[in-house]
């Protein structure tokens, strides 16, 4: 049946990705970004489709439409971004869990937000189930962005239970595909944006810390199993549960991409986890859900998409434009 849905953060990575999905589905699609780090190239192929609308608006501020169901994605993701301005960025979780979860319960539509492994922290329990409550630095250089997903989770749950609020909770674990930004700071696109400009890969630490990486299209299949689940809340862990470090992932990178780079270490950033990796169990058991893309498959999409980009300098993105002094961002 076709719903009429609305998705915040809808131009960015993850969110353009969910509305051409849920597009191509039938429904009827509400876009909602304040262009931080978000772009209208991600979503211009959808523009022309009358089913689709886009709304340049902040989620700080509340928001007023009629809707079925709500995707809350708002929120810068990567450290560069979501440390650029660290007050802005918690507002951004918080008040924007408020202003959706208001929204939801006034219109009684079903209302996803997107949370994320960094509320484990660095995890002293591996790998991480959802039961697992985290071991979080509450006053780091990274704490804007992982307490105020923890106190995103808390609202949810709180206006689930005192207003019966539809929810859904899914922590995402680290996700790659076309469409990231290219100066995002996140290892994969860092990586093949250096080996594709023939620069040194940069690895931070000594290579030895993990991760895992799920592409896109599958994380995109789990937001919609979970959606259409009855009597399931979450929190559930989405991500691909293979485990690769840093440095196996560069080789694998130069691999691909050839030229003469080299890699090179720097020190470890702060809070920086030493290992990710999720426990998927949840999600097979409840949503008979397992990503089916392996690593070496989707490098192949993502490089084929930032060599793309990178040779056609009119697509580039526009760099971060910073703040005029005095100007109020908070």
């Amino acid at each position: 049946m076709k719903k009429r849905i609305l998705i915040t953060g809808g131009a960015g990575f993850l969110g353009s990705h969910l509305c051409e999905r849920l597009l191509n589905e039938g429904n009827e699609i509400i876009c909602l970004d304040n262009l931080f780090t978000g772009r209208k190239e991600n979503i211009a192929h959808l523009m022309g489709n009358p089913n689709f609308e886009f709304m340049r608006h902040d989620i700080t501020e509340p928001v007023t439409v009629e809707v079925d169901q709500i995707y809350n994605l708002a929120c810068p993701a990567s450290p560069p971004h979501y440390q650029y301005n660290a007050i802005k960025t918690i507002k951004t979780s918080v008040m924007g869990a408020i202003n959706v979860l208001g929204l939801a319960r006034r219109v009684r539509a079903r209302v996803f937000q997107a949370s994320t492994s960094e509320i484990y922290g660095d995890p002293e329990v591996h790998p991480q189930p959802e039961s697992y409550w985290g071991h979080v630095n509450t006053i780091g250089p990274r704490s804007c962005y992982d307490e105020g997903k923890r106190v995103a989770e808390t609202l949810f749950f709180d206006y689930h239970r005192q207003n019966g609020v539809d929810i859904r909770v899914v922590r995402i674990f680290n996700t790659y595909g076309p469409r990231m930004l290219p100066d995002d700071g996140r290892v994969v696109s860092n990586f093949i944006v250096q080996a594709l400009r023939g620069q040194d890969l940069t690895i931070y630490g000594d290579g030895s810390q993990t991760r895992s990486f799920c592409y896109v299209d599958d994380l995109i299949s789990g937001f919609l199993k979970l959606m259409e689940t009855e009597n399931f809340t979450g929190p559930v862990n989405i991500g691909n549960p293979g485990e690769f470090t840093m440095l196996e992932l560069a080789e694998l990178v130069l691999q691909k991409v050839g030229g003469k780079s080299k890699i090179t270490f720097r020190p470890l950033p702060a809070d920086d986890p030493k290992q990710r990796q999720p426990d998927i169990t949840l999600a097979r058991q409840k949503l008979g859900w397992e990503p089916k893309i392996p690593l070496s498959e989707g490098l192949d999409h993502t490089i084929a998409y930032f060599s793309q980009l990178l040779n056609n300098p009119a697509s580039q993105p526009r760099p971060m434009k910073m703040p005029v002094r005095g100007m109020a961002l908070n």
